[in-house]
């Protein structure tokens, strides 16, 4: 299926293939923060886990805000996604109004004196990543289509439906692909 990305970039939304049935990725939105030469580096925008914040780290003191598994490797880091470019030193802007990363007692700080809101964050645990040339195969092979990520979809609040919506975003043949049901033997 011709999609409308030659290769994938900083701030694409890797869409995951009605095929793709790998549990760490079945019906997954990806925002890609960082591809080059030594590989990409992802996180998975729709799969919030039953944990906060507050629960997984220490140092951030009562911020109902849950943890989204970024992706399976290293399960046991954190990244941020945020709203706040400028006030974090050595945030990346992945898109417009999105940034990756930054200080982290900067955040810590932000979180703690409220200076920010839950909804300027998105915390994950792990990543998704792959290696030179690995996901440029599995575009060509349809395991993944692109679109352009922007931050009212990095930060919608609702997450069960993006895959879907995601597609049907893209109209033609990807709204039909929305419809695909998790079992095909319900097709």
């Amino acid at each position: 299926m011709l999609d409308d990305y030659a290769s994938p970039k900083r701030g694409i939304l890797l869409i995951a293939g009605a095929q793709l049935i790998d549990p760490n990725f079945k019906r997954s939105v990806v925002l890609l923060c960082e591809h080059n030469e030594e590989g990409t580096f992802g996180l998975i925008l729709n799969k919030p886990l039953d944990i906060n914040i507050s629960e997984a780290i220490e140092d951030i003191e009562d911020w109902d805000i849950a943890l989204h598994a970024g992706g399976p490797v290293q399960p046991n880091t954190v990244h941020v996604l945020h709203r706040l470019g400028d006030e974090i030193e050595d945030a990346i802007e992945v898109v417009d109004g999105v940034y990756w990363g930054g200080n982290y007692e900067t955040i810590r700080s932000m979180i703690n004196t409220r200076h920010a809101s839950p909804d300027d964050f998105r915390f994950f645990l792990g990543y998704s990543g792959w290696g030179p040339g690995q996901l440029q195969q599995e575009i060509d092979q349809d395991s993944w289509y692109q679109a352009k990520a922007t931050a009212n979809v990095v930060f919608n609040p609702v997450y069960d439906r993006m895959w879907a919506r995601a597609l049907r975003a893209k109209g033609g043949d990807y709204a039909i692909i929305a419809n695909t049901p998790e079992d095909p033997r319900m097709n």
